[in-house]
């Protein structure tokens, strides 16, 4: 249809069911930033969130009205999954992946609202620039939230820094950020987890724990909190909020770090989201083997 297009005939949408609400999210694959993309693992953090919502940290009645930031929002798929637990949530991303990241939270906020009217439990989703690293536009966000979010943050290694430092300037002591991540480049992945590591407790969500369609090993949650050990002192470079206290969750324990092995079984028939996924194998191989 038309009115779906944005700037190009190549520009597509993407159909994704959660909650019960069916969202259409715009995607422009074949323009020059990555952020204009649907990634899978985005999908994996929603459903993971579906799954775990009728207790625990992500049930609603834990969320309603929490604050949610979203970093490298792209399309905007893992904002609307805090939205539609209660959260509010600001989906962020760069100044030129703006206008499809709004199109996308002004369409799915009112396809919601014309399904379910009277829905006082969902929560609200609003766009805005984040340029991770820049001073201003963090202190306009107004943190720390109370969630930290992001799917497919990192894909190279000079990311790394600007994305920790921008981690630590929008968190406080009670934030839990919840990471949905690819493995594209074992070296980017271990760099990233170490570094995270000197900040934060991180805890790998096991696939157990995960929707049994929408999970992949090489996609992989994590869910973080701040370090409160002592010499750990510049937890917000970016912005001097003097925070200090412990946080409440108790992260000796360590039950989320085991990986389950478990493999849901192959139906006969490939659905939409294995399509998707051997479409991005083939893609890596292509790019790996470097076809002309």
């Amino acid at each position: 249809m038309e009115a779906d297009r944005l700037n190009s005939p190549q520009t597509s949408a993407v159909l994704f069911e959660v909650f019960g609400y069916q969202l259409q999210f715009s995607q422009d694959p074949n323009s020059k930033h990555l952020g204009t993309t649907v990634w899978d693992a985005s999908m994996v953090l929603v459903k993971y969130l579906e799954k775990n919502c009728r207790k625990g940290k992500f049930s609603p009645s834990k969320l309603k009205g929490k604050r949610v930031i979203e970093l490298g929002a792209g399309c905007g798929v893992a904002g609307f999954g805090m939205a539609l637990l209660g959260c509010d949530v600001v989906s962020t991303d760069q100044v030129e992946v703006l206008p499809l990241l709004m199109r996308n939270c002004e369409r799915n906020s009112s396809r919601i609202m014309q399904m379910n009217p009277d829905a006082d439990s969902i929560g609200s989703i609003t766009a805005a620039e984040l340029s991770w690293g820049n001073s201003d536009h963090i202190r306009a966000l107004d943190p720390p939230f109370d969630f930290i979010i992001g799917t497919d943050v990192v894909y190279a290694e000079h990311l790394l820094e600007p994305l920790l430092q921008t981690m630590l300037a929008l968190s406080g002591p009670r934030t839990t950020i919840l990471i949905g991540h690819e493995v594209r480049s074992t070296n980017v992945h271990e760099q990233m987890i170490e570094l995270w590591k000197k900040h934060f407790e991180v805890k790998t969500v096991p696939r157990s724990k995960m929707d049994i369609k929408y999970q992949h090993p090489s996609i992989q949650l994590y869910i973080m909190t701040l370090k409160t050990t002592e010499g750990n002192t510049s937890l917000n470079p970016l912005i001097e909020n003097g925070v200090t206290e412990k946080t409440e969750n108790d992260t000796s324990g360590r039950v989320e770090d085991e990986v389950d092995n478990e493999v849901p079984t192959e139906p006969q028939n490939l659905s939409d989201w294995e399509a998707r996924r051997y479409g991005a194998m083939a893609a890596r191989l292509l790019r790996d083997i470097k076809i002309t």
